[in-house]
């Protein structure tokens, strides 16, 4: 019973791992063909007015596009961390279903796995948060503009790509890796703890076999010293 309460709590990690990477990969794959390939993260800008007389600003300006690979990279991040949770949550409910545990080496590749999903899914968080945050700061000149990032995205900022959707894309892109890596840490603590679990396990295992061999033994050796007497 034990077992199949643990087995589920992993299985329904990975299926939240699958979900929120899931709801990562559409937002961001959107974002590339809006933006025409060009990277929204660190991007910097300003506004600028036709009539630097005037103090109006009129259009914002991208001094320098942010590098396309930490779209990329957090794209790629979402997809494995997709493929990883999907595989090792139809593992799971395999084992659930049959009732197996599965040995002590398969459980130290799921803790693997799972660290590895753990770091790759941080750094991409990181990195859409931190890039994310610099644009808005552009943007909006770090609060100076009368209009909230948010709201933005209802103006066309003419740069010759499709910003009408651009907030609400890296706020769920966002909100979708930070939850996949609550999840996926979530999913490598239960594997950490079936890892110590099994080594306990076999340890103990280990244990008793080492005094079921002592014990084995004793009568031996005491029919040895009975013979021993005997012959003196």
């Amino acid at each position: 019973m034990a077992l199949n309460n643990f087995l589920f709590a992993q299985c329904v990690c990975y299926f939240l791992a699958f979900l929120f990477s899931f709801v990562v990969v559409v937002p961001l794959s959107e974002h590339g063909h809006d933006f025409r390939g060009r990277c929204l993260l660190f991007t910097e800008g300003m506004w600028l007015s036709a009539n630097l007389t005037v103090q109006e600003r009129e259009r914002f300006t991208v001094q320098e596009w942010g590098p396309p690979a930490a779209c990329r990279f957090s794209l790629l991040a979402s997809l494995l961390s997709l493929l990883l949770a999907a595989a090792h949550a139809w593992r799971t409910l395999f084992f659930l279903c049959k009732g197996h545990e599965g040995s002590f080496l398969c459980a130290f590749l799921n803790l693997l796995a799972g660290s590895f999903a753990v770091l790759l899914v941080f750094i991409a968080s990181t990195v859409v948060s931190v890039g994310f945050a610099m644009w808005c700061d552009a943007v909006t000149e770090k609060g100076t503009v009368p209009h909230s990032c948010e709201e933005l995205q209802d103006i066309d900022l003419e740069l010759n790509v499709d910003n009408s959707a651009f907030y609400d894309q890296f706020a769920i892109a966002q909100f979708g890796l930070w939850a996949s890596w609550l999840a996926w840490l979530a999913a490598t603590t239960l594997a950490f703890l079936r890892v110590y679990h099994s080594y306990r396990q076999e340890d103990l295992l280990d244990s008793l076999l080492q005094e079921k061999e002592l014990l084995l033994a004793r009568p031996g050796a005491r029919g040895s010293l009975r013979e021993d007497s005997a012959v003196i």
